[in-house]
């Protein structure tokens, strides 16, 4: 009982961190090294209330968390992502399931085209000529709210007799 209330208080503390998230990175262009610390950290708390396994299940996350690193550092080597997107999207790696994770990827795909267009057009009317920063933990943290309230919140207030 005292793990699923875990469950569902550290899933709601991620909510809050990914709020933080992307209202620090509307603000500064910054996700903070300290937030995306404090999810990875929060993690291993996650997998026990969670019942997750060390094998496969730990081994999986570590996995998935690993290969979006490689992938995404490479992103950041060719200037195609921030290295706080970097670090944020490799922490989630390490709380969402694996096809959640994919899911995650593709919501934030769309919404981060949408917030690219809309930055675009916002940035031509004021006639800027500077780059554009997009930004991106905006897009992040939709997805990751997204997968939050669409799959795993429900099944832990239901877990914990709350739905």
């Amino acid at each position: 009982m005292l793990s699923d209330y875990l469950h569902y208080g550290l899933l709601l503390g991620l909510a809050i961190a990914l709020l933080v998230a992307a209202f620090t990175d509307i603000r500064r262009r910054q996700i903070d090294n300290w937030l995306n610390l404090g999810i990875v950290l929060a993690a291993p708390a996650f997998w026990w209330a969670s019942g997750l396994t060390l094998w496969p299940g730990v081994a999986l996350q570590l996995g998935v968390a690993f290969i979006a690193f490689v992938v995404l550092a490479a992103l950041f080597a060719l200037k195609m992502m921030g290295g706080g997107d970097v670090k944020l999207l490799t922490a989630l790696a390490l709380w969402i399931p694996p096809m959640l994770f994919v899911q995650l990827l593709i919501v934030m795909a769309l919404v981060g085209g949408l917030l690219t267009i809309v930055v675009g057009a916002w940035h031509i009317m004021r006639r800027q000529r500077d780059r554009i920063a997009i930004p991106y933990g905006v897009a992040i943290a939709f997805g990751g709210l997204w997968v939050l309230g669409t799959h795993l919140l429900p099944e832990a207030s239901a877990a914990a007799g709350l739905g």
